[in-house]
């Protein structure tokens, strides 16, 4: 099954072919001068150099043969050998009807893959903040894109559980309540079923026992000793360890998911804790570890590096675990377990020499095979509407629920006053959610951006509102339709270029769609959906839909309207937006 374009690519490859030429593609690409036509292939410049031919001559001879077959409305050439064409509106319209049956035909896939997704990271001693949006946004919609190409997903939260910062929550707890069980390395009883902390407690712990690990080196290697004791298992701290986990993530899966970001996975750094045995064993079977003053190391320089690669971090000289020890045998279980094709892991851009370090100590170990594609997908900064990160009015970082709230409060005063109670509070929700998504997805992801809640909660411009109003206005549209008894099977006329523009900024949602996925951003996507959008709008504003008293123009537009709000639905999904029933 092959998208209209990768159709018409076929077909001229084939009239190149005829007129003596071989090349390995065609790819067209939209024009950017319509006046010459819809789209335009450039190869003609490259066979050209490849036969020794004027290009000119190249596209003359190919256009030429173009035109013996009928196929396009008009053909051309451009410049030194640009060729344009201009689709029949039989095809167009063949096409659309096509869409109307099959909304899913640009989603095809001829080579699925298994992908492990490892986005998220939210440390369970402390609040999700504004810097964990990006990883689960960003993240959730590449699973969701992956999803619908036909790819298998599954995601892992990987909580950050084992480190140092849940050392610090539980030396500030012991500081605070110094006889609570935990602590007692005597004690014989059942510990409490009642966690002695709250995720409120939670929330100030950490700051609190943060900064004065910063202030007082004596504090500081308390914690890390607190962490040591944690990781080697000791029964009391485990037993803390998991209230703290289950209230911890409980809040955590709640803000996830009003988000709508969902892992199939919920593990953490402790979880590859208990292949660290297996692991080591292997690397030491290996002769890949080494003692570098106290600590144990994996040398990962190679003779060709163009910078500075320092050894990988297994265990440090105090003996816990480190993060790339942890990364590693995470690793290690993914590849037991799943076997991925491929394992992305999504993180800011200050992670890179991290995950070259791992990556190339799995390659170097095998624990991952030559074929398991490994790959980083790194991502620019969210800040507020000064450009500055975002911060609490005492300067701390701002929670990621602040700021949700505060942009569903502004989101809030948009909404139709007659729309009153939970049903408000429901539609102020999804427009919130919609308004911090698709601004953090329309810059390419490796680009730091500006905030501002006001701005892009508007219901005009690139912004999740617009988006929203506009298609909840096609099914207001068309259930009036419904209402009225008009029923609509096909598109069988094209009016003007009001509807004829549509048509033609939906044959490019294939190529957006695999340049989405290949970049690892939603930027081409959520372009895209305000493109096409804002097209059916200038399409709506100059025609009176319901009232046509051509019955063929009236079917074809109502067509039409559903195979755009049905495309807009599939794509704002994908994005992770929910269309509200009205607003």
């Amino acid at each position: 099954m092959l998208s209209f374009i990768e159709r018409e690519e076929q077909f001229l490859k084939g009239i190149i072919k005829s007129c003596g030429y071989e090349v390995e593609e065609v790819v067209l690409n939209s024009s950017a001068r319509p006046e010459f036509g819809d789209y335009q292939y450039n190869g003609a410049m490259q066979i050209g150099k490849l036969y020794g031919q004027n290009p000119r001559e190249v596209a003359t001879k190919i256009v030429e043969k173009i035109k013996e077959t009928n196929r396009y409305k008009d053909s051309n050439i451009a410049g030194p050998g640009f060729i344009n064409i201009t689709f029949s509106d039989d095809a167009l319209i063949n096409y659309m009807n096509e869409l109307k049956e099959n909304i899913d035909i640009n989603y095809h896939n001829e080579n699925p893959k298994t992908i492990y997704m490892d986005y998220g990271g939210a440390n369970v001693a402390k609040a999700l903040h504004v810097g964990h949006l990006r990883s689960a946004n960003i993240g959730e919609s590449l699973k969701r894109l992956a999803r619908s190409m036909g790819h298998k997903t599954m995601a892992d939260a990987h909580l950050g559980d084992y480190g140092r910062p849940i050392g610090l929550v539980m030396l500030e707890i012991q500081k605070r309540n110094p006889n609570l069980p935990y602590f007692d390395s005597n004690y014989e009883g059942e510990y409490p079923n009642i966690s002695p902390v709250t995720n409120d407690d939670l929330m100030e712990l950490y700051p609190f026992a943060s900064n004065k690990a910063k202030e007082d080196e004596s504090y500081m290697e308390e914690a890390r000793l607190m962490t040591s004791r944690l990781q080697e298992g000791e029964k009391g701290l485990i037993a803390l360890w998991n209230h703290i986990m289950n209230v911890s993530k409980k809040d955590i899966k709640r803000i996830y998911n009003r988000l709508n970001t969902t892992f199939e996975i919920w593990e953490g750094e402790s979880d590859g804790s208990k292949y660290f045995d297996e692991l080591f064993t292997y690397l030491k079977e290996k002769n890949l570890i080494e003692e570098s003053d106290g600590a144990q190391i994996i040398h990962v320089k190679e003779e060709d590096d163009d910078h500075e690669i320092p050894p990988l971090l297994l265990i440090k000289s105090n003996g816990t675990a480190s993060y790339e020890s942890t990364d590693l045998a995470c690793l290690w279980e993914r590849m037991k377990l799943f076997n991925p094709d491929e394992i992305w892991y999504l993180a800011d851009t200050r992670q890179s020499l991290h995950f070259e370090q791992v990556f190339r100590a799995a390659k170097k170990s095998a624990i991952v095979t030559s074929k398991t594609k490994l790959e980083y997908i790194p991502f620019g900064t969210m800040n507020g509407s000064d450009g500055k990160p975002f911060k609490t009015r005492d300067g701390g970082v701002m929670k990621l629920e602040t700021l949700l709230d505060m942009t569903k409060e502004e989101c809030e005063k948009k909404i139709l006053p007659n729309i009153t109670g939970e049903e408000r509070d429901n539609i102020a929700e999804k427009v919130a959610i919609a308004t911090v998504k698709y601004a953090d997805l329309i810059p390419f992801r490796l680009t730091d951006y500006n905030f501002d809640p006001i701005k892009f909660s508007d219901m005009q411009g690139k912004t999740g509102p617009y988006l929203l109003y506009s298609t909840i206005r096609m099914k207001s549209l068309l259930q009036k339709a419904e209402e009225a008894g008009i029923s609509y099977e096909k598109i069988t006329k094209i009016k003007d270029k009001t509807d004829r523009d549509i048509m033609i900024t939906s044959l490019s949602l294939r190529n957006v769609l695999l340049k989405s996925l290949n970049t690892k951003s939603l930027n081409d996507i959520a372009e895209y959906l305000y493109k096409i959008t804002n097209t059916y709008n200038n399409f709506y504003a100059q025609n009176r839909i319901l009232t046509e008293e051509d019955a063929s123009l009236l079917t074809s537009w109502l067509t039409l309207t559903k195979i755009i709000f049905d495309n807009n639905l599939k794509l704002l999904n994908i994005l992770g937006i929910e269309v509200p029933e009205r607003m």
